[in-house]
């Protein structure tokens, strides 16, 4: 194997100012280690991770220059109305590369033939140097992505980008190491079906952190930044992504809010696709589960432009995380997903509350958080009957929703997590599970939810109290509110609400 140069890969800030707030202080990341091990440990990786999490900084920093030649493609802008600058983008990207390394254009060669174009580009960079090339490509699946609600145009996106990846495998003699990045993982099948030799590493525990910044970044390379910033906020706010390995931060969160000083969402504010939303309610998601989503690996990365999981979906897009894996048989693993972290559990359930039916409320939202804070639940009593009496006739009559019975629940846990609230769902004790626990402003408020036909039962506070839920949080030293609300199905609102408070020991 022809000897390597060591890649340069120093990740500088992502934020362009963040350099200037320390008179003469420039900040690195250096992810060079992990580079070196990948580049010994194989040829073809493919790698997925959510946007705005350094994969176009990681390939870009990559220098090969010396003594390979490097082909950069990059998708990133995507692929335009209807998908038809396609072609023009491929066309565009074979063109730069060929201006960048110095090589003629390929002679018999129609432009059309963009596999071909693609072929001949490796083949003239590595007779050219004499030294195999280098692939490098970024944003592979953007031009399938931003189709995904008009599946013809996505497919033929795919099927063009299949056949342009397909050439990498024909061109392995005049390849030294090929690297694809992207958000999504679509199936080996449907997009890589002629690259089988393709390495995927998402879920490869060795480079876990290859993308974000771990703990020990945040506290030496960002150590000037700390002072004036809650560390323990910094970490509920923007870390929990794991890959299986090493957990880390968002590096869009963390590079604005050590530019801002402020807590913000900034990553989810960057754009979450309607598309994502509406593919929730339509398949009747239940909210709450999204704390604890149980999944096969076969599920989790199966993706295609006409058959796309949620689960899928949300975690390749990094609205969910893995939480824990485990091997019941041997061979078939399986994970249990959650948000990642504070910012995107309460970002996503606010944009999701007008999907279910529940128009956005700023103020209602206040006013909640108050209520809490004086543990004054008659009135949160009327806070939630006048949140579901909001919900228009009209929505109920048009939407797949309305007869999903987990759409009460959903509505109620999704008003408290856009909140940023401490809240568990399923909270498990010695007894059974509880509904939703809330913990905040020194208290503990325990939910039981039950849907009835029109009259209340009492059932549900009841099922509090007998299987002795409050038990769990005695210890804590802090009142604890137990409230059963029972919902009916004509009324489509609030039927029963009860309540009782077991003071602070």
């Amino acid at each position: 194997m022809t000897p390597l140069s060591l890649p340069r890969l120093k990740l500088p800030l992502g934020v362009q100012n963040l350099r200037e707030i320390r008179e003469g202080g420039h900040y690195y990341v250096d992810k060079s280690g992990m580079a070196v091990d990948l580049i010994e440990a194989g040829k073809y990786y493919f790698l997925s991770r959510p946007r705005r999490f350094g994969k176009s900084l990681l390939v870009d920093t990559w220098d090969w220059s010396k003594p390979h030649p490097v082909i950069r493609i990059s998708f990133s802008s995507g692929s335009g109305p209807q998908g038809r600058l396609l072609a023009q983008r491929i066309r565009e990207n074979l063109r730069v590369n060929r201006v960048a390394l110095g090589l003629p254009l390929p002679a018999g060669l129609p432009e059309e033939d963009l596999a071909g174009n693609f072929a001949d580009l490796i083949r003239q960079a590595h007779q050219s140097r004499g030294e195999r090339a280098v692939v490098l490509v970024d944003e592979y699946d953007k031009p399938m992505l931003d189709h995904l609600t008009d599946p013809a145009v996505a497919q033929t996106q795919r099927d063009m980008l299949s056949e342009l990846y397909g050439t990498l495998k024909d061109c392995d003699e005049h390849l030294r190491f090929v690297f694809l990045t992207g958000v999504s993982k679509f199936s080996k099948v449907s997009l890589f079906s002629g690259l089988n030799n393709l390495t995927d590493i998402t879920l490869d525990a060795r480079w876990s952190a290859l993308c974000g910044y771990t703990d020990e970044d945040i506290d030496t390379v960002f150590a000037p930044e700390l002072p004036g910033l809650d560390r323990d906020e910094i970490r509920r706010w923007y870390n929990g992504y794991n890959w299986l390995g090493t957990g880390v931060y968002n590096p869009y969160d963390v590079l604005n809010l050590f530019q801002k000083r402020v807590f913000g969402a900034y990553w989810f504010e960057t754009g979450t696709p309607s598309f994502l939303v509406k593919l929730l309610a339509e398949r009747k998601v239940f909210l709450p589960r999204l704390q604890a989503l149980h999944t096969s690996a076969a599920l989790l990365s199966s993706f295609d432009v006409d058959r796309i999981a949620p689960e899928a979906l949300l975690f390749q897009a990094g609205y969910l995380t893995i939480h824990d894996v485990r091997q019941p048989v041997l061979g078939r693993w399986m994970y249990t997903l959650g948000y990642p972290n504070r910012e995107v559990e309460a970002s996503l359930n606010e944009v999701l509350l007008p999907e279910y039916g529940v128009p956005g409320d700023a103020e209602a939202q206040e006013r909640l958080t108050v209520i809490l804070q004086r543990g004054a639940l008659d009135e949160l009593e009327t806070l939630i009957r006048s949140l579901f009496a909001s919900i228009p006739t009209d929505w109920y009559r048009s939407n797949p929703l309305a007869g999903f019975e987990g759409h009460y629940a959903s509505v109620f846990y999704s008003h408290f997590a856009a909140l940023g609230l401490d809240v568990r769902v399923e909270d498990a004790t010695s007894h059974g599970r509880i509904d939703m626990a809330v913990l905040y402003a020194g208290r503990v408020f325990l939910f039981e939810f039950k849907v009835v036909e029109r009259q209340a039962t009492g059932e549900a506070l009841k099922q509090i109290k007998d299987r002795g839920y409050a038990d769990k949080y005695r210890a804590r030293g802090e009142p604890i509110h137990l409230v059963g609300i029972e919902f009916g199905r004509v009324e489509r609102n609030v039927v029963g609400f009860e309540v009782e408070t077991i003071a602070a020991a």
